[in-house]
């Protein structure tokens, strides 16, 4: 297993999309596969008296609310069990949206000081049916019993290659877990038909994900790959007002490389703060640390040259408006100068 690390952080954590910079490469170069976005749930946990197994999964940083309390006792914002007096540990199961091959996991203990377990272990398996939580012999460990600390982040790389729909957490022996990040790449059969047709290349359901942006300081960033029609402003992707030079940008790696033939920007619920303006650069790229990515996309070739955007709705590109560039990996998504967008779709076909 690759080496792991405990850093005591702040909370909540204040960096876009929630994620410290000096976190792990996993943390930054894959998709949360245990989020809620991609349709993960906690299905079961042996016991959440103090604060319920749902809220392990929030995208959404934890937070303190110092005189919050219900009628078990303190409000914490994330999975806490009530104190063990016969032996034991607790347990929670996840359910994967999308079945994923794991690269690495984020234990958050944020807010939790005196009430967070000593250690946690994490195991995963495929299965098409619900798994006995207390069944060991088809779980294979991916993170093996390791210590926490309180209000820390645990860091682990995950070196178990074959893809896992179902996770087992334990906490030994109780106590309580801010969030679960499970880091990774979802994992997808494509079918033949898929592979004889369009689909779409850019969805995180597919394995699409965010590689880089230089700003994202309202809305829910991760939500600009996901499925539907945002629900409203805070649903999307939206930039801080620009007050210098300049323009906005994302930078989103493809599910798997394809030729794009069509590319949909949806603006929906943006009225008075949509982009004038959008474009997008793209290229294949076979290997490249996020940050040597940034600088490289400055030079890529264009995909969509700019074109102008309206309020509250989704714009269709196609035809002569997409460069026949052949197979890509990534795309930047370039906003003129600021602004927010709901959903970013680019589909065609598998190379």
């Amino acid at each position: 297993m690759a080496p792991s690390s405990i850093r005591e952080t702040q909370s909540p954590e204040a960096t876009p999309m929630h994620r410290d910079p000096d976190a792990p490469d996993f943390v930054h170069d894959y998709v949360n596969l245990a989020s809620p976005l991609l349709g993960s749930t906690a299905e079961l946990a042996s016991d959440e008296f103090f604060a319920p197994k749902e809220r392990l999964l929030q995208d959404a940083a934890p937070v303190f609310l110092p005189d919050e309390f219900d009628a078990n006792g303190k409000w914490m914002d994330g999975w806490e069990t009530r104190r063990r007096r016969s032996g034991g540990n607790d347990w929670c199961l996840i359910r994967l949206g999308v079945p994923g091959v794991v690269k690495g996991v984020d234990i958050d203990t944020s807010h939790f000081t005196g009430n967070y377990p000593p250690a946690a272990s994490i195991e995963g398996l495929y299965s098409d049916t619900a798994p006995d939580a207390d069944a060991g012999a088809r779980w294979r460990p991916l993170v093996r019993a390791t210590p926490l600390k309180g209000n820390a982040h645990r860091y682990e790389a995950v070196t178990e290659n074959d893809p896992v729909n179902w996770l087992r957490l334990q906490i030994f022996p109780d106590g309580g877990i801010a969030r679960l990040r499970v880091h990774g790449i979802p994992f997808r059969e494509w079918t033949a038909q898929e592979r004889a047709g369009e689909v779409e290349l850019s969805a995180a359901k597919n394995g699409g994900r965010i590689i880089a942006y230089n700003d994202a300081h309202y809305g829910a960033v991760l939500r600009l790959l996901s499925e539907g029609r945002g629900v409203n402003m805070g649903d999307g992707w939206e930039t801080r007002r620009r007050r210098e030079p300049g323009n906005d940008w994302i930078i989103v790696a493809l599910a798997s490389p394809g030729a794009v033939e069509r590319i949909e920007v949806d603006t929906a619920h943006f009225k008075g703060n949509f982009p004038d303006s959008c474009s997008i650069q793209a290229a294949r790229v076979e290997h490249g640390a996020r940050g040597s990515l940034i600088t490289q996309s400055m030079f890529w070739p264009e995909l969509l040259p700019s074109k102008k955007l309206q309020a509250d709705h989704i714009h269709m590109f196609g035809g002569e408006d997409v460069a026949k560039l052949g197979p890509i990996s990534h795309v930047r998504f370039n906003i003129f100068p600021d602004g927010g967008v709901s959903r970013l779709r680019l589909f065609g076909t598998l190379m």
